[in-house]
């Protein structure tokens, strides 16, 4: 895997780590289901409207949008506002790494030695951080999160096996299929009245910070976050991709520290140094690509785009 694309990877764990402050605030306004169907909506709008459909097989574009748009977001959102915090989601939605590893070794993709081992330190990492901090979750948002990031691993294989030529392209039309379903479910079990007064009362200073928060999470996680992860999805295995995504609550623990307070134990930042270990012992080594090469060479590759 080149620098260039690990230094991407970490870009967007970034993005994603900060993610979970942005849902945080979106959430203390909306209820979840309803904040997944507002999360989306934009998106399918602009899709549908000015983005012509990336060249792959409807399947994987509902695929990609049920595993990454509705499953883990659903489980992801409802576990937060279920009690869960920010620091501490975004670790255990890091569950999706070791998920996308094994699905993607039942589907075929070979997995090295280095790196599985790379997976199991960084995996010790997240058991020492979650360890530290389990006395702040119960076991139901626990659950849920965990069930978020066995949905984001089923997106990871969708797009790997999509190979998009067009990666922000797919992300859009990816959008287009949560929204309905989401705000169908959010009517059910959330109801009018508590989506009605949730709307009423946006003009306040909570309102605007969810507001924002929604912003940030359609246009910089998911526009530009999401569409570099596909883009590096489509470029190398599933199982090498994959494991960076554990550098995400090194981000979110320090964020969720900074700005609302939650104060992570020095176990805690040793457990981030160990996931950081294993995500450098996971990424490197040699690795020739297959049919990536092909891909590379073909029209409308937006490489300038997804490397700035």
């Amino acid at each position: 895997m080149p620098v260039r694309h690990r230094l991407l990877a970490i870009t967007v764990a970034v993005l994603w780590g900060l993610n979970f402050i942005a849902i945080h605030a979106s959430l203390e306004q909306f209820p979840p289901f309803f904040t997944v169907f507002v999360r989306w909506l934009p998106l399918a709008i602009v899709a549908v409207l000015f983005v012509p459909r990336p060249d792959v097989p409807w399947r994987w574009i509902v695929l990609y949008g049920l595993g990454f748009g509705i499953l883990q977001f659903t489980f992801l959102y409802w576990g937060m506002a279920t009690g869960m915090p920010a620091g501490l989601a975004s670790l255990v939605l890091q569950s999706s790494a070791p998920f996308t590893v094994v699905l993607g070794a039942l589907l075929g993709e070979h997995l090295s030695a280095r790196r599985g081992l790379g997976v199991l330190v960084a995996m010790l990492g997240l058991g020492i951080v979650g360890s530290q901090r389990g006395d702040v979750s119960a076991v139901w948002p626990f659950v849920l999160t965990v069930l978020g990031g066995l949905g984001w691993a089923f997106g990871n294989l969708a797009v790997r096996r999509a190979r998009a030529t067009q990666p922000v392209a797919l992300t859009m039309w990816m959008s287009v299929i949560p929204p309905l379903p989401m705000l169908a479910l959010s009517l059910v079990v959330e109801g009018p009245t508590r989506i009605g007064d949730s709307l009423t009362s946006i003009a306040t200073p909570v309102g605007g910070k969810a507001i924002a928060g929604l912003v940030y999470t359609s246009l910089i996680a998911t526009v530009i976050g999401t569409g570099i992860w596909s883009w590096l999805m489509a470029r190398h295995p599933a199982g090498m991709v994959a494991p960076f995504s554990m550098l995400v609550p090194v981000t979110g623990l320090t964020a969720a520290w900074v700005l609302l307070g939650e104060r992570p134990t020095g176990v805690e930042w040793l457990g981030c140094a160990v996931v950081v270990v294993g995500v450098l012992v996971t990424a490197s080594g040699r690795h020739t690509p297959e049919r990536p090469q092909a891909i590379v060479s073909r029209p409308h590759l937006p490489e300038t785009t997804m490397s700035n």
